[in-house]
């Protein structure tokens, strides 16, 4: 029983897995009796009965989101597009499968192009993964050379062409409306929904927006079936998940778990816990868009439900640990700055109320703060994370380390306005 079918074929100190080896260990085989066997529509049952939850953040039922793709009527085309973009801080999971097995990607998208009846597929990824970008393009051509992609892929009545497009930047590509209009050439912004994507997305034409991670899992459930992925899990979401920590840990990385692993035994056994001299203050569970978790939440499982009755989201599952000799206040205005830059500028609560939100913030850090300035943070995060009050989820998302920080580390906040200096950095904490 295959318990890491995602990073099986990774050998970092190896290199890259080629086509001959994926095919030795059983890649492109899934693809093969897909074909010859099975219809779109049994794809499809497949995928929901596996419940497969997205990977790339928000756990919505993968099958559920291409049940919405309407019936094929060859009136033209249908796109399917990896979302490889990756530029949520903290994350690195679809980084390792692109550089170290791109064949799993390229046989994830054949098969879910095939499910979904798309004939042109793109991995939208970002321009600072060069290494990345040369190992899947080398990757496709391997598999055009094998009669994987092209015209009437073995012999099938199913075409299919993959290229890959290289991001021009900026954090909002990670929503799948921005990422859309990038690919158009157009500017990053989200589209109004409806109509969604399914309907009409890339080009006014049917489209599909997945991430890497997700379209990964695909190649495995058809070849092993629903019930041996749900049996992976340890609690009530199926399958295996990249999690990853960074921060002050003795071991920071990326590891293949089941769903349902706790959080202390991926910070304690596989990270190696606290570095030594340093000891645990709270965590970002999902990347740097997610709400602080702190020490009473240890034990809680890193599946959806779990992190989210916690008060956070599991978001990606790359954990970005805060230690007790970093400053928390320093911390959110670091990723405050971030998110303020990365704004589309769509609406005015993300575009103004961000780089507001980032100035009484290095204010406060700076000994420049009041009590007034923590009054405006707590009004304006109730006001910005209050979905419907912006355009997409990127000011939502953004709010949430300051929400949560506010509550958790307030302690912190207020001696820094009643010593007017930072503490951590005078070396008193």
């Amino acid at each position: 029983m295959t318990l890491t079918p995602l990073t099986q074929n990774i050998h970092p100190d190896r290199g890259p897995t080629g086509i001959v080896e994926y095919e030795g260990n059983g890649g492109y085989l899934a693809v093969r009796d897909t074909l010859a066997n099975l219809n779109p529509s049994e794809v499809l049952e497949l995928i929901k009965e596996a419940n497969l939850r997205g990977r790339g953040g928000a756990g919505f039922p993968t099958g559920m989101k291409w049940s919405f793709v309407p019936p094929d009527n060859h009136s033209g085309h249908r796109y399917l597009v990896a979302n490889a973009d990756e530029m949520e801080p903290g994350t690195f999971k679809d980084r390792l499968i692109l550089e170290f097995d791109p064949h799993q990607l390229i046989e994830g998208m054949i098969l879910s192009a095939y499910t979904i009846s798309a004939n042109i597929g793109y991995i939208f990824i970002r321009a600072e993964y060069h290494t990345a970008i040369r190992r899947l393009r080398q990757a496709i051509d391997e598999a055009k050379a094998r009669h994987y992609l092209g015209t009437r892929i073995l012999g099938s009545e199913f075409s299919f062409e993959l290229h890959v497009h290289v991001s021009a930047g900026r954090y909002i590509c990670g929503e799948e409306t921005a990422l859309l209009n990038s690919l158009e050439g157009k500017r990053a912004t989200p589209r109004a929904k409806p109509p969604f994507p399914q309907v009409s997305g890339l080009w006014g034409r049917p489209t599909i927006v997945n991430n890497v991670e997700t379209l990964c899992n695909i190649p495995h459930i058809v070849a092993r079936g629903a019930d041996w992925f749900k049996s992976l899990g340890k609690g009530v979401d199926a399958g295996t998940k990249l999690f990853g920590a960074s921060g002050r840990v003795k071991h920071p990385g990326c590891w293949e778990l089941p769903m349902g692993t706790s959080i202390r035994e991926i910070l304690e056994q596989h990270a190696g816990g606290m570095q030594d001299g340093y000891q645990f203050k709270g965590l970002l569970p999902g990347g740097a868009s997610t709400d602080f978790l702190v020490s009473e939440h240890l034990d809680v499982a890193m599946e959806y439900e779990s992190i989210m009755k916690a008060g956070s989201r599991m978001g990606t599952g790359t954990m970005i640990i805060l230690d007790d000799r970093t400053c928390p206040v320093g911390m959110i205005a670091n990723l405050e700055k971030f998110f303020a830059r990365e704004s589309c500028g769509f609406c005015t609560p993300c575009r103004e109320g961000l780089p507001w939100v980032q100035q009484l913030l290095e204010g406060i850090e700076a000994g420049r703060g009041s009590v007034q300035d923590i009054e405006i943070l707590e009004r304006q995060s109730r006001f910005i994370g209050a979905i419907g009050n912006t355009h997409c989820a990127h000011a939502p998302g953004a709010i949430e380390p300051l929400v949560s920080g506010l509550k958790y580390f307030r302690d912190d906040f207020d001696a820094h306005i009643r010593n007017q200096r930072c503490h951590f950095k005078s070396g008193d904490a």
